[in-house]
């Protein structure tokens, strides 16, 4: 984004340039973190020349303290602070979109990082007061300096604090904008998750603890935003599907008045710094329109006016389970080709809930035979089979009890219920999953799949011919044809699959992961069965 070169040797030198650029001439005065940090970095001056030129990129649209301090900051610290940075492309067209459809009196961003959003925002609304919530005193400190540089410093006001805090009204129009912290739900204090579930019941909305905080920014928006105000988020775009993501599709039909979703592929790299797939997600507080917009873009470049795509009604997303699926335009199938899922059902393999528990080893010795089930339990070792698991015996085991235990033989029964004294002892029986099951000691295991697939991986997924009879828990998936195969044919579709499907058939997580949900790979478009056995296409 800049064409300075990084040059900090340090957040305290980083910060001194900050303060230098005007910080401290921002909003009502200093936090007290700031303060301190400010202090600490007093002795870390910058040379006049080295703050004019970082002047001059700031008002040529650059941010050098933002990628100074992406430099300074590792990759992996910052995803887990969930401070991963907006590219420029991405700031404009949200910026841009928000031009076109509102006329604010304020500007909030709710995770201001060093300020892109804002500093954008300043531009395109002359007279709107800007707003940074940032919990990171650092990046308070460089959103008020490049807010500073750019003759903002009057009508602009920077808060160290949660944004899940902020309560303050005005009159006017509220433009919501920015990047809310993408954090996964290991990190998010119990409190929160308490204040995720009652904030959500207000709204009279169920919310699911395992939510990310990007969730959590969707609902604080819901619930303190007046009719009227607009927003523009970008996140991953995971809540498009998974289960938590609810709240927000609720929110979307409901509080939020959801307008349109643009979903970025990886490949243009929304976050430099994880290769995930994003999404922009464009409201009006209160709207109900008859429809919701998607579209799906490959690189920035690409990414042209929000609001244009493919027109959903919004009583039809009100039964979809999973909206991804939406930004992708129906891809109809050559001459001899049919969907995947017109061959065969794909289900994802069982959820245990405790694969310590429920994948044999010292612990579970004694038990019979008939409740140990060779299994696939890690994706390697359907990459490594070359397209054929064959051999039993080079699996681990899952050990999968009948719900009712008087089916077992008195000998048997006795035996399981010393392991299940063991697996109490672990805690089996008082985990989520094991708790909504029939009973906590049966996890289900699907029958064996003719063909077993890999579910995420950074690489496109693996396929076998299941030869072994293994199970698989959900790290894979089953390929279940809908109609009796032959030999020829499975073997000819295993070995098409795995030579022809690309990452960009399913959804990139933070860190590269790529998932294939099961209606994602039932959507893949393969030979047909004449076109198979016939060996022309592989």
């Amino acid at each position: 984004m800049t064409d300075l070169p990084i040059l900090f040797a340090s957040e305290k030198e980083l910060i001194s340039a900050a303060l230098q650029l005007g910080a401290l001439d921002v909003g009502h005065g200093l936090s007290e973190a700031e303060k301190r940090l400010a202090a600490s970095s007093a002795k870390q001056r910058v040379s006049a020349k080295r703050v004019a030129l970082l002047r001059d990129s700031i008002l040529s649209g650059n941010d050098p303290l933002g990628e100074g301090f992406s430099s300074i900051r590792s990759a992996e610290t910052r995803r887990s602070d969930g401070a991963t940075y907006t590219p420029e492309g991405i700031v404009q067209s949200m910026v841009q979109w928000a031009a076109n459809n509102s006329s604010p009196s304020r500007v909030v961003d709710p995770g201001v990082g060093s300020g892109r959003f804002l500093s954008a925002a300043g531009r395109a609304f002359p007279n709107a007061q800007l707003v940074g919530i940032d919990v990171d005193p650092v990046a308070t400190l460089m959103a008020r300096a490049n807010l500073c540089v750019n003759g903002y410093a009057k009508r602009a006001k920077i808060i160290l604090g949660d944004f899940r805090n902020f309560t303050e009204r005005t009159a006017g129009q509220t433009l919501y904008i920015g990047n809310p912290p993408y954090v996964r739900h290991h990190q998010i204090d119990a409190v929160w998750k308490d204040w995720l579930a009652q904030r959500a019941a207000e709204l009279k909305l169920p919310a699911s603890k395992l939510a990310g905080l990007h969730v959590y920014f969707f609902l604080a928006t819901a619930l303190e935003a007046e009719k009227k105000d607009v927003g523009a988020f970008v996140t991953a775009s995971e809540w498009l599907d998974v289960n938590y993501g609810s709240l927000v599709r609720s929110l979307m039909l409901g509080e939020l008045g959801g307008k349109n979703i643009t979903v970025i592929e990886p490949t243009a790299q929304p976050f430099p710094d994880a290769a995930t797939t994003a999404a922009i997600t464009t409201f009006e507080i209160g709207a109900e329109p008859k429809t919701v917009s998607f579209q799906r873009v490959d690189d920035l470049a690409s990414l042209g006016k929000l609001g244009s795509g493919r027109r959903i009604r919004r009583d039809r997303l009100a039964t979809e389970k999973r909206w991804s699926h939406l930004t992708r335009v129906a891809e109809r199938p050559p001459e001899g080709y049919v969907e995947l899922g017109e061959l065969c059902r794909v289900h994802r393999g069982t959820v245990t809930g405790a694969n310590g528990v429920w994948i044999a080893g010292e612990h579970s010795a004694g038990l019979p035979d008939s409740v140990l089930f060779p299994t696939i339990t890690r994706a390697r070792e359907v990459f490594n089979s070359g397209g054929l698991l064959k051999d039993p015996d080079l699996l681990r085991q899952a050990i999968d009890l009948p719900t009712d235990l008087d089916e077992l033989s008195v000998s048997d029964r006795k035996r399981v219920e010393s392991f299940l004294k063991v697996a109490k002892s672990m805690g089996a029986h008082s985990g989520y999953v094991a708790r909504n099951r029939k009973a906590w000691w049966s996890i289900g295991l699907r029958e064996a799949a003719p063909i077993i697939s890999t579910y995420m991986a950074r690489r496109p997924p693996g396929f076998a011919l299941n030869k072994a009879g293994a199970r698989h828990i959900n790290i894979a998936h089953g390929l279940y044809p809908r109609d009796p195969m032959n030999e020829k044919l499975k073997r000819a579709l295993v070995s098409y699959l795995q030579h022809n499907i690309s990452q960009k058939s399913g959804r990139t997580y933070a860190g590269g992961l790529t998932k294939f949900e099961p209606r994602e790979m039932e959507r893949v478009i393969v030979p047909s069965p004449e076109l198979l056995t016939s060996g022309v296409c592989l």
